[in-house]
């Protein structure tokens, strides 16, 4: 009973029921710590898996719009090379030489009075002479040599050349 008397004793002191209650005090916030921060560390392994998620999707996305956005330049480059093509294309720019001269033949025929008849004139001789020429060397050239409209058009001029220098030799 000596013990226990002891103890009792002990326990009547004021400075060790404080200390005790203090002890009961800092045990009860020290377990109140560990579950706030076990309940932190499971809020933070959340927002880690929600975060490497969401970069994840952000990742496939940006991944996609980099290749549409290849896709799209390359699309462009083609499509700019196709109108480089296109705007270069041989006879583009002969057919647009002939609107010209048909715009100025209008326009001729409106303001000058005399033109038309001479116009006549001039247009039957010059599809005489390419009847003359379709039947003679030309066609056989672009016969036996391929080339392009250009090239052609070259050696028309060349060919057209002789001959008006031989007419008028002659």
């Amino acid at each position: 009973m000596q013990e226990s008397n002891w103890f009792f004793e002990l326990l009547g002191n004021t400075f060790v029921r404080g200390l005790l209650l203090g002890l009961l005090a800092a045990l009860i916030v020290g377990i109140r710590a560990v579950l706030h921060g076990r309940e932190l560390k499971k809020e933070l392994r959340k927002l880690r898996e929600h975060l490497h998620t969401k970069l994840e999707i952000d990742s496939e996305e940006n991944e996609r719009r980099k290749q549409e956005l290849l896709r799209i330049k390359q699309e462009r480059d083609n499509l700019r090379n196709t109108v480089q093509l296109l705007n270069q294309r041989p006879g583009r720019h002969e057919i647009r030489q002939y609107y010209v001269y048909q715009k100025a033949i209008d326009i001729m025929f409106e303001k000058a009075p005399g033109f038309a008849p001479a116009w006549q004139v001039t247009v039957k001789e010059a599809e005489a002479e390419m009847e003359r020429a379709e039947r003679g060397l030309i066609p056989f050239i672009k016969r036996m040599v391929p080339c392009s409209p250009a090239r052609q058009i070259e050696e028309y001029e060349k060919l057209r050349k002789k001959e008006l220098e031989q007419h008028g030799s002659n």
